[in-house]
């Protein structure tokens, strides 16, 4: 195998990258890889990449056929998924870079999608951010204050223009070596090539 780190990219809003983080860890386990998460402005890296259509949730019919499609997702793989009040997840999405820098990345990506995807919580509310802080024994003060900083804006703007150098204009996004994949119905085309011994 070539490549020994898998490359997620992520924003916490997409409901597809919620179901795909359910499987991705487990298989970087079975085929030897380090799993290596990238948060993303998801609506920027979108237009980065030239795709300038309205949101899923504007489109009546296609959210209503998405909602479906995510309960037979979520009903395959045996994890609950409740649609959040909203989807302002930059808030969010830095506070990942503040739990990635105190290496607990994973851990915070978790517990963000089991409240907010798992549980419906509202991704605007500003509580949010204090109870996972109280979760994993940070202080809320801290990330609150390291959230709305420049440096945060800073490290997002800088993943997101990564994530897009790197060919990535969705999520989520799964790399290997110089191997692509994007969305969670590709998974078992990933697994496929990693039994190949990419």
């Amino acid at each position: 195998m070539t490549g020994r780190q898998l490359d997620f990219y992520f924003d916490f809003m997409s409901p597809f990258a919620y179901l795909a983080f359910h499987k991705v860890p487990e298989l970087c386990k079975r085929y030897g890889l380090e799993f290596r998460p990238h948060v993303v402005n998801l609506p920027q890296l979108k237009l980065m990449a030239g795709n300038t259509a309205p949101p899923n949730v504007s489109l009546p019919l296609k959210i209503r056929y998405l909602s479906k499609d995510l309960d037979r997702w979520a009903e395959k793989y045996g994890v609950p998924l409740i649609f959040p009040k909203s989807l302002a997840s930059e808030k969010l999405n830095k506070a990942f870079l503040y739990a990635l820098a105190k290496g607990e990345g994973e851990v915070f990506i978790r517990a963000g999608w089991d409240r907010v995807w798992g549980e419906g919580a509202d991704l605007a509310d500003p509580a949010l951010l204090a109870e996972l802080a109280n979760r994993l024994g940070w202080s809320p003060e801290s990330l609150s204050a390291w959230v709305s900083s420049q440096e945060a804006a800073d490290q997002y703007e800088a993943s997101t223009q990564a994530a897009h150098e790197a060919g990535v204009f969705g999520t989520p996004t799964m790399i290997v070596g110089d191997q692509m994949w994007w969305g969670n119905d590709r998974l078992m085309f990933m697994e496929r090539t990693l039994q190949q011994g990419l």
